[in-house]
């Protein structure tokens, strides 16, 4: 999987995610699984389908009658790039103020503060073997 993350629409992630849970699959498939949300229609999916194979974020083999899909991003990739997109646009690269605004709005359960903890607690010592 490539380490080079594209520009994706919403659109586009909702089709990505169903490959990353479900892959190699053909379009009829893909759409099966995005219809048990909301309705898609056939074309569309496959236009979003020829868009993310252009921006090489999946790749197709055919296969008989039909194409399979598969993604050629890792989640976790696309996940951190947006992440810090997120972060760096609304934040100007500070995570405090975003985990300081769920944290007052209530949004922060337990085990996301024990993981916050956690993570810090492995970071700090990392940089103390450095």
């Amino acid at each position: 999987m490539s380490n080079s993350v594209p520009e994706i629409s919403d659109a586009e992630f909702a089709v990505l995610d169903v490959l990353w849970q479900h892959n190699p699959a053909n379009a009829n498939d893909i759409i099966a699984k995005l219809n048990e949300t909301k309705p898609w229609h056939e074309k569309t999916v496959k236009t979003l389908l020829n868009r993310l194979v252009k921006k090489q974020a999946i790749s197709y083999e055919k296969q008989q009658r039909s194409y399979l899909y598969s993604p050629l991003i890792e989640r976790d990739s696309y996940l951190v790039k947006q992440s810090k997109s997120l972060v760096d646009k609304l934040f100007r690269g500070h995570l405090s103020p975003l985990i300081t605004g769920f944290a007052q709005q209530s949004q922060l359960k337990k085990d996301d503060i024990a993981a916050l903890k956690a993570i810090i607690a492995d970071w700090e010592q990392e940089q103390k073997d450095d």
